[in-house]
């Protein structure tokens, strides 16, 4: 768990700032927290988001910081926390706090499965985002349009981020920096979206 991990365009070498971009863009993160923060105003789910969101920010920087496989596992488990809960909040505010309990566990298997078929972590929150809208659509919900937005945002964040090791030759920092600020957008859509009486 201790290993140098070398994924990302930016990095040539171990030490604390071999990817100065993937890791200052991390503070889209830290800018979304606050914001959801303040929006919240006191109401519970928006303040869970944002610590939430706040957790991705510091292990996501750790993770481009040290680059180990111990840090690496705890950025992916920071994310799914806020995916896993993101879809237990979901259906208890935009369908039923009675099945509420189900999400977690039904998301954590669609993720399991999407991984399995070589989709990776990140294809099932893309699956979810835009189930997520058709739902609302088909329930004459205009918090659709919110949902249909950040899918569009987190599948051209993931595209960026799938490309990364691609286009080394042509762009040496790569654009995994890209996937941290479009993410940082994608986690206040969704978390402003939650947090329906501060809509204006």
């Amino acid at each position: 768990m201790t290993d140098y991990v070398d994924g990302y365009c930016e990095r040539v070498a171990p030490g604390l700032w071999g990817e100065p971009l993937n890791d200052l863009s991390n503070l889209a993160f830290l800018v979304a927290a606050i914001l959801v923060w303040r929006l919240a105003k006191g109401d519970r789910i928006g303040r869970l988001l944002a610590v939430l969101i706040g957790l991705v920010f510091v292990a996501s920087s750790v993770f481009h910081l040290v680059a180990t496989r111990w840090a690496g596992a705890a950025d992916s488990g920071a994310i799914l926390v806020f995916v896993l809960v993101y879809a237990v909040v979901f259906v208890r505010e935009f369908w039923s706090r009675r099945w509420a309990w189900v999400a977690a566990p039904g998301f954590l298997a669609l993720t399991v499965v999407t991984a399995l078929l070589g989709g990776g972590l990140y294809l099932a929150p893309l699956i979810g985002l835009f189930a997520f809208a058709a739902v609302l659509a088909y329930q004459r919900d205009t918090a659709w349009t919110r949902f249909a937005v950040a899918g569009a945002v987190f599948a051209l964040s993931l595209s960026l981020r799938t490309l990364d090791r691609d286009v080394c030759d042509y762009v040496p920092v790569g654009t995994h920096f890209l996937w941290h600020l479009l993410n940082g957008l994608v986690l206040y859509l969704v978390s402003r979206a939650a947090i329906r009486p501060q809509w204006t």
